[in-house]
């Protein structure tokens, strides 16, 4: 137990403010986040101002006017990290409509060009995760459980797959001042990152949850176009398991990447993202597109979406469930 410097009462050690005169237990370091926070910002680096806000929200009584102030603090920098947050949803080009699932890969590296932009600049964030003893031996512990099943060569590409996928959200995460480790590999489940919380704040916290099926698209396209070159089967069975990963973590339920998306979209842009899904299973027969597109229906139908949705998130979810769909539909010749 200590005691308030102010009034002298007890505090229990899991207590952030003084329960006599409300004094916040931590005010020092509070103060400290502040102005190194406020010295961040002045200096445009908005993800250092995130993360330091980020450590003051957990020094603060969520029931406390200061918790609401930094909230919203935080809310308006991710608003200026994101500048694109609220960009209208972009027109498809008509040579992509002409093109098909070729166009609609060259759309992708297109409208993506800033995020691939940006995959390219962390290739030393990619290789880091590799140098994490967790996450190296978690991979060969997983890589031989699927050794037997699948041979090592399918199991090592499934591997690689999901750890972009993980690495994707790692690198947003990051890229709005949260910390988060390498992802760790779990048998029978895939991979998990360890972090204290995801965004407060609904864009954001939907940037988070596509950055990892964005980062796997990618994974997946480049099979894909290995395969186009080589006509292999194994390319052809790696790129088509990563859309199938990709695709299924779009299921906006639970903690999935396409629930905290779907936190960020109105009501009426989910029911676009539910008519993407349906349309995509029209396109492709396949039962699992199905179930995404009766699940989203489900969501926009019963569940409270915020008045004014979030355009970005709108057409990258859209894009990566047609894409995505679309590779699922392919003759990939293994059939």
């Amino acid at each position: 137990m200590t005691r308030c410097p102010q009034c002298g009462t007890e505090i229990a050690p899991a207590l952030l403010a003084c329960p006599a005169c409300q004094r916040l237990v931590h005010a020092e370091e509070l103060q400290r986040l502040a102005a190194a926070a406020a010295r961040d910002e002045q200096a445009a680096n908005f993800t250092a101002a995130l993360a330091a806000w980020r450590q003051a929200l957990d020094l603060l009584p969520p029931d406390s006017r200061q918790f609401a102030t930094v909230s919203a603090k935080l809310a308006d920098l991710s608003r200026r990290v994101d500048p694109a947050s609220r960009g209208a949803a972009p027109v498809r080009p008509s040579w992509a409509k002409r093109a098909g699932v070729p166009g609609a890969i060259v759309l992708f590296l297109w409208k993506f060009k800033v995020v691939l932009a940006f995959i390219l600049t962390k290739g030393k964030l990619l290789l880091l995760g590799l140098t994490k003893g967790s996450t190296f031996f978690s991979m060969i512990v997983f890589l031989g459980a699927y050794w037997t099943a699948w041979g090592w060569k399918f199991a090592a590409g499934f591997v690689v797959s999901i750890y972009v996928h993980e690495m994707g959200h790692v690198a947003m995460l990051r890229h709005f001042g949260i910390p988060a480790t390498a992802p760790m590999f779990i048998p029978g489940i895939g991979a998990v990152i360890r972090t204290r919380f995801y965004p407060h704040e609904p864009v954001a916290e939907a940037r988070v949850g596509l950055a990892g099926p964005i980062w796997g698209l990618g994974a997946a396209v480049a099979t894909y176009l290995v395969y186009l070159a080589t006509a292999s089967p194994y390319w052809a069975a790696l790129a088509h398991a990563g859309a199938f990963l990709n695709l299924l973590n779009l299921l906006p339920v639970w903690q999935l990447d396409g629930g905290h998306a779907f936190k960020a979209l109105s009501s009426r842009q989910r029911w676009i993202v539910a008519a993407a899904f349906g349309g995509m299973y029209f396109y492709t027969a396949e039962g699992t597109i199905l179930l995404l597109a009766l699940v989203a229906a489900w969501r926009a139908w019963r569940t409270e979406a915020p008045e004014t949705g979030d355009a970005r998130t709108l057409w990258e979810f859209c894009l990566l469930v047609i894409i995505l769909g679309a590779m699922m539909g392919l003759d990939w010749g293994m059939r």
